[in-house]
């Protein structure tokens, strides 16, 4: 588990906003003293999430176990099928602390995942037999203080599409309400954070967007 150098770790706090909008989400920011700041334009996020049959990953996050994976191939775009510049991605989790490795892969077809999961299941670093289980998609905004040593992701528009009963695309889908904010910082920034938190006006909250995914699909 030991595969990132300390500076490559980061916090990721998560907040699941649930009764209040994205534009109180932005004026609170707006407000805030650090003086956060729009970071680059919005951009439709797309993962293919992978796990064992048994749900290994959901599993061990649901049980809170302090070091586990997370398999997902990545791209951006609106059109959830026009895949560009896809890559497979390995996210750890240690404790609070998380970081991920990142490998470019080929373009597929959403349609025809088989040669997409043999190469998941080849760049895994894992033992473990991988299968795409849930597809998800959502609006992310960026803004960051003027260091850009904290930055926030704001998510909305979340919708999921279940996996579990076939490798094969379909266009039903789940959608869920509300807004997912995130606070990442780097592990040497830690001390600072106390500042930030003060002026943010919403509770820290469990959330995978992977774990609410699998929840809907079974």
């Amino acid at each position: 588990m030991n595969n990132f150098k300390n500076n490559q770790l980061r916090y990721e706090k998560k907040y699941k906003i649930n009764l209040l909008s994205k534009a109180y989400v932005l004026q609170a920011l707006r407000m805030h003293p650090a003086g956060f700041k729009k970071l680059h334009p919005d951009r439709s996020i797309n993962n293919i999430y992978f796990d064992t049959p048994n749900l290994k990953t959901y599993h061990q996050n649901v049980a809170g176990i302090a070091e586990r994976k997370k398999f997902r191939v990545r791209w951006y775009g609106t059109d959830i099928t026009q895949i560009e510049q896809p890559q497979f991605e390995i996210k750890y989790k240690q404790a609070e602390l998380g970081g991920k490795h990142v490998h470019k892969i080929g373009l597929f077809n959403l349609n025809d995942l088989e040669n997409l999961t043999k190469e998941a299941n080849q760049l895994s670093q894992t033992d473990a037999l991988l299968q795409p289980v849930l597809i998800n998609t959502y609006c992310r905004a960026y803004y960051a203080t003027s260091n850009q040593k904290f930055r926030i992701t704001i998510d909305t528009e979340l919708k999921y599409f279940p996996l579990l009963k076939g490798n094969h695309f379909n266009q039903n889908y789940y959608q869920e309400e509300g807004v997912v904010v995130e606070l990442k910082y780097s592990q040497e920034d830690d001390s600072s954070v106390d500042f930030i938190n003060r002026f943010l006006p919403f509770r820290q909250t469990k959330k995978s967007k992977y774990v609410t995914g699998i929840m809907y699909s079974i």
